[in-house]
């Protein structure tokens, strides 16, 4: 820690004070020898585990190969396949081309170039809680000031933020969609506004769901004025909410789709997914990049895909997700503290607050839990605006006596805490 101390910028942070030795599955020993349940993985990025053996072998089969061309000088076929399984998987009854990046943000500033080129306008439309990334213009994006946008402004014009709904702090759907029309009468026409970003459930945000109202009101909105609908599935996709998507809750079919994280297995790579006519609106060369789409990447992102139909992730994703919230709701019930448990499929969180009172965020218990259960073997991670909410990434290939055991050293980190409060 030291020598990182001496050598990294203060700017990079670290959520535990730990060096990893070896990771296998939902497990990670560090270089003492002590051994952790993983409940982070990675931020949303080990959906199918540390080393999955099927994308381990598939990538060591491509390292023999060829290992970079530059997509845009010599192409290969996998690029290919992954984009046609993916326009396959992605809702819609219309045709869909897919572009490959490296990172999410890059995603999404492709996106708004894709969405830019398609309607000649300029504007876009996220929302307050919202995380798209770290670029200048997904900063730009993002609702949310610490610790991403200190320091960094000013930002891109032509972005508003409209209102997230939340139950819990009074805050509806007739709300958000208001504050759209409200952007429209006070800051941006609509005839301006080329796109509206919405994750279906906000990660950094704190997990908190979009009903699926929202996003059937969005969709007609966006429909009304000529905007184009996208899907920030950046943390949500492959598989964590139980569907390959989390957009699929709803029902509604976006324009353009952004993924990364775990599409890969842990290898860098991002998408956007798109109707065809829209993805094809910029210039050939408009689009690319050195790395993106990497011979490695797209075939560890085929092989997850594998893995999802071959053991049937979806449904895992599900029961997980059942076993988890099962467990918190239970620790709800013993702690006033925890204001809500909430999620889809496995993507579940509680929200921890003082006094009882879900207006009361209490960031201090949070970080006090991380770090008590670290002490006690778990990797958790705390998000939400205020830093006061628990999130859940265990992998998806968890056994249920590892995930009981991590939840176990949960329930004990919050007795052990709030009984010497």
């Amino acid at each position: 820690m030291a020598r990182r101390a001496a050598a990294i910028p203060r700017g990079v942070g670290q959520s535990h004070h730990i060096f990893v030795a070896k990771a296998e599955n939902a497990e990670i020993w560090d270089v003492e020898g002590r051994r952790y349940i993983d409940f982070a993985g990675g931020i949303a990025v080990l959906n199918t585990g540390h080393r999955n053996p099927a994308i381990i072998n598939a990538v060591k089969t491509q390292l023999d190969l060829y290992t970079h061309t530059c997509f845009q000088v010599l192409a290969y076929e996998p690029y290919v396949e992954l984009a046609e399984r993916l326009n396959a998987k992605a809702p819609g009854d219309f045709a869909k081309k897919t572009l490959f990046l490296t990172t999410g943000a890059e995603a999404l500033e492709n996106a708004i170039k894709i969405a830019r080129a398609h309607t000649g306008r300029s504007g876009v439309i996220t929302f307050t809680g919202g995380y798209h990334g770290r670029t200048m213009f997904t900063l730009g994006m993002t609702g949310k000031v610490m610790p991403y946008k200190t320091g960094f402004g000013p930002f891109p014009g032509d972005i508003f933020h409209a209102r997230f709904p939340n139950t819990l702090h009074g805050v509806s759907v007739d709300d958000a969609i208001a504050s759209v029309e409200q952007i429209f009468k006070n800051d941006i026409e609509a005839t301006r506004v080329a796109a509206i970003v919405i994750e279906p459930i906000q990660g950094e945000g704190g997990f908190v769901v979009a009903p699926p109202d929202l996003l059937q009101r969005l969709r007609t909105l966006c429909d009304q004025h000529g905007i184009l609908l996208v899907a920030d599935e950046v943390q949500t996709g492959a598989g964590r909410t139980g569907t390959w998507l989390a957009i699929e809750h709803s029902g509604v079919a976006p324009d353009l789709i952004t993924m990364a994280k775990s599409m890969a297995g842990g290898f860098p790579i991002s998408a956007v997914i798109g109707r065809a006519e829209v993805m094809d609106a910029p210039a050939a060369g408009g689009l690319g990049g050195t790395y993106a789409g990497s011979p490695m990447s797209c075939v560890a992102a085929l092989a997850v895909l594998e893995e999802f139909e071959k053991h049937n992730l979806l449904q895992r994703s599900r029961d997980v997700g059942e076993r988890i919230t099962t467990s918190l709701q239970a620790l709800a019930k013993r702690h006033s503290c925890i204001a809500e448990v909430r999620g889809l499929g496995a993507m579940v969180a509680m929200e921890l607050c003082k006094n009882g009172d879900p207006h009361q965020p209490d960031a201090e218990l949070t970080k006090a839990l991380a770090a008590e259960a670290t002490k006690r073997g778990l990797i958790i991670l705390s998000c939400g605006t205020y830093g006061n909410v628990v999130r859940i990434l265990v992998p998806l290939t968890a056994s249920d006596a590892l995930l009981d055991e991590g939840l176990a050293i949960i329930a004990a980190s919050l007795d052990a805490l709030t009984a010497a409060v």
